[in-house]
């Protein structure tokens, strides 16, 4: 696959409606909240395992993955797991001793993990902290907290079961209740860069940019809970640059891309309800502006 050789900047624009989009462990799993402004907000991570469960059911055939797109960060299994792949794969060749292993063969497992696993390759990894040392990644692509354009409201409601737990409940005839918490709506806008200097010391590709455009377009669709009610892609704007360190600084073309409420609209319950201003297509010099929302390649 062809190197990649342009700087990216992107904004990306998703909904919630009726659902949790990212609950917190530490607040009884409600959704995350600004508490100073009551903007609703969706880490990072929570962003990246959607990603990394796109690119897995994508490239599966019968259960197989496709070589290259395998995901280190796996639910149910060990990191440690993982690491110890390019060993067996190596065995004879190189040797596991944690820190004391030798740094050539660290760099020979740092390769073999990049080469087949995409999340390694796109986000990066820590790597060094078993006894099989893979030592460590800074990715290319990196993602920000997304944040609701306006404010949200975060609902608990209580919920009941008929069906019974146990025999003594039965005895008892107490039912089972619980709690669920959900927000009406919320736009959520994140941002992401994507930088070709650490593409290159990773091997990311042109080909995986495709792959995560892709993941960005779809990977709600492949995610649905009734916990997260209905969720969707709304938005992606990529400004690409033609130099590797690029041409202007990401804030200014963030700024570029304006999101409000329409006029009369009080209590936002549908996209539609949001107004999207875009800019023209040169929107500086040496950066390009597309409108990524609906293509099928790469920018």
């Amino acid at each position: 696959m062809s190197s990649l050789e342009n700087r990216y900047d992107f904004v990306y624009l998703f909904d919630c409606q009726d659902g949790n989009p990212n609950g917190d462990p530490d607040s009884d799993n409600s959704p995350r909240i600004d508490p100073e402004t009551f903007q609703g907000l969706v880490s990072d991570v929570c962003l990246k395992r959607k990603i990394r469960d796109f690119v897995l059911q994508s490239h599966a055939v019968n259960g197989k993955v496709e070589a290259g797109f395998d995901v280190f960060v796996l639910a149910g299994n060990t990191l440690e797991s993982r690491q110890r792949m390019p060993y067996d794969h190596f065995k004879g060749q190189i040797e596991a001793k944690g820190k004391s292993t030798k740094a050539s063969d660290i760099e020979k497992a740092r390769v073999w993990m990049c080469e087949n696993f995409y999340d390694v390759r796109a986000f990066g990894a820590v790597m060094s902290t078993t006894e099989f040392n893979c030592g460590q990644v800074r990715g290319p692509v990196q993602l920000t907290f997304a944040r609701s354009v306006d404010r949200v409201l975060s609902t608990e409601h209580t919920i009941s079961r008929q069906a019974y737990t146990g025999e003594k409940d039965v005895k008892a005839g107490t039912g089972t209740f619980g709690r669920k918490h959900t927000i009406a709506y919320g736009l959520y806008r994140a941002h992401g860069f994507i930088n070709p200097v650490f593409a290159e010391r990773t091997g990311f590709s042109n080909g995986d940019l495709d792959v995560l455009w892709s993941a960005l377009r779809s990977m709600f669709d492949i995610d649905r809970s009734a916990a997260r009610g209905l969720m969707a892609a709304r938005g992606l704007y990529i400004f690409k640059h033609d130099s590797r360190l690029g041409n202007a600084p990401a804030n200014q073309m963030f700024d570029l891309i304006r999101v409000r409420l329409r006029e009369g609209v009080e209590a936002p319950r549908l996209f539609s309800d949001y107004e999207v201003i875009l800019p023209a297509s040169a929107v500086a010099a040496g950066v390009t502006f597309i409108n990524g929302t609906g293509l099928a390649a790469s920018a």
